[in-house]
């Protein structure tokens, strides 16, 4: 299933700097997170459960990467 991006509340890391570099931009929807690289909006777009997303940021957020 195909999602309209453009209809979606994208929303950068606040990892993420205006420098360029690695960004992540995450849009929630009640069924699934997607995740794609803000340097590329037209590109692959990754779709996370959210019950795995919310394991990956726990994992992240007790660790310093």
């Amino acid at each position: 299933m195909k999602t309209d991006q453009s209809l979606m509340t994208w929303v950068k890391s606040s990892y993420s700097s205006e420098e360029g570099g690695q960004c992540v931009e995450v849009a929630l929807t009640e069924a699934v997170v997607h995740v794609r690289d803000s340097k590329d909006p037209e590109g692959p777009v990754l779709r996370i459960e959210p019950a795995d997303w919310a394991a990956f940021v726990r994992f992240a957020s007790a660790r310093r990467i």
